[in-house]
């Protein structure tokens, strides 16, 4: 009973990281949507780089403990994490800006609820 116990203190937790990381996702995105490029790493511009390096920081942070969690309850890893890096990193000219990508974020993710 107390591995039970144990399991469902766990996934609440990860439940909670969850919310978490998407709140800090969207507030990042908020910002971006803005006009402030950094999120999505697209120009590799130093200064956007170390705006933005507390945020990305925070949700490596969060994304490597929702994945821990996740792990031990046989669980695929934390989807939400795995697509914003999968979204990051440098893109060709024809690619829509940081901000318009951020408002498609958040788009998205007010249509899933």
């Amino acid at each position: 009973m107390a591995k039970a116990d144990r399991l469902e203190r766990l996934d609440a937790r990860r439940a909670d990281l969850e919310v978490e990381y998407r709140e800090a996702l969207i507030a990042a995105l908020k910002v971006t949507a803005a006009g402030k490029w950094g999120l999505f790493d697209h120009n590799a511009d130093r200064h956007a780089r170390a705006f933005i390096a507390p945020v990305i920081a925070e949700l490596a942070e969060l994304g490597a403990e929702i994945d821990a969690a996740r792990e031990t309850l046989f669980m695929e890893p934390f989807a939400l994490q795995q697509e914003f890096l999968s979204a990051r990193g440098p893109v060709d000219s024809q690619s829509v800006g940081e901000p318009k990508q951020a408002q498609a974020w958040l788009d998205r993710l007010a249509s899933e609820g």
